[in-house]
């Protein structure tokens, strides 16, 4: 399929899917309409909302808050799961004693955490961060861990034999093998940082994409809801782009997958 084929049938998804909800909120056709504008609101008043915002530009300082609180959540959560993934699948004693301690952490409910956080570092961005970082840290870390662990064996013995120190084989060997890996679960997290941020904003914060969302709801202004949601989709579907772009550039090694 050509990429601009791929393009107008992903746009015609979004205009169906667009019309349904205005012809649902602005006829009878499953029920009365002001109630189901009530709950769905409409496809206009939604964009009337966004364009508001983005005219005013009150968007502009929540959406600056939003991501910086989700960037430092994904860089220092992927970071460190990185690290720590390669790591202990490098040292599989160590691995193996910690592996019930990392489990039961990731099975940590993250909204039980949020308060803890604000406990712990009050109602600025590092509480918002904490929980973001809670979020994109597993994802990435069992992605990594289990990208090193499958590494071909037959390449790594070559390589051995071929006298590669420790340092060339992470470079040319175990690096490669779990790029794949890293940014199948990047594009993941990128997600989850975002989540963490405005989950933690819409608990207790004055600014980002979470308040919008926690205002506009405490006043059951639906239409400002859907706004703040599209936005915050928006939002991670451009830093996903930007993800794909590097991921494109790292592995352009890569074979380019068959597309039918």
């Amino acid at each position: 399929m050509s990429r601009g084929l791929l393009l107008l049938l992903q746009v015609a998804v979004a205009v169906v899917a667009i019309l349904l909800w205005h012809l649902f909120t602005t006829t009878s056709l499953v029920g009365d309409p002001s109630r189901m504008q009530f709950f769905f609101s409409t496809p206009g008043a939604v964009a009337r909302q966004i364009w508001a915002w983005f005219a005013d530009g009150s968007i502009w300082y929540h959406l600056w808050i939003t991501l910086s609180e989700a960037v430092l959540a994904f860089v220092i959560g992927a970071l460190a799961a990185v690290v720590l993934g390669f790591w202990f699948a490098r040292r599989p004693r160590l691995a193996a004693v910690f592996d019930p301690y990392v489990k039961g952490a990731n099975a940590l409910p993250r909204v039980v955490l949020a308060p803890i956080f604000t406990l712990w570092f009050g109602l600025g961005i590092w509480s918002k961060v904490a929980l973001g970082f809670t979020l994109v840290f597993f994802i990435v870390f069992f992605n990594v861990y289990q990208g090193v662990r499958e590494v071909n064996r037959t390449v790594l013995e070559n390589a051995r034999m071929l006298g590669m120190s420790e340092r060339q084989l992470l470079r040319h060997v175990y690096l490669p093998s779990a790029l794949s890996w890293v940014f199948s679960s990047l594009h993941t997290s990128i997600g989850f940082a975002v989540v963490g941020a405005v989950v933690g904003e819409y608990l207790g914060s004055a600014a980002g994409l979470g308040y919008l969302i926690a205002q506009a709801e405490g006043m059951f202004d639906i239409a400002g809801v859907f706004a703040g949601m599209f936005v915050l989709s928006a939002f991670v579907l451009l830093i996903d782009g930007l993800v794909t772009v590097i991921e494109r550039r790292l592995l352009v090694w890569r074979p380019a997958p068959d597309r039918h």
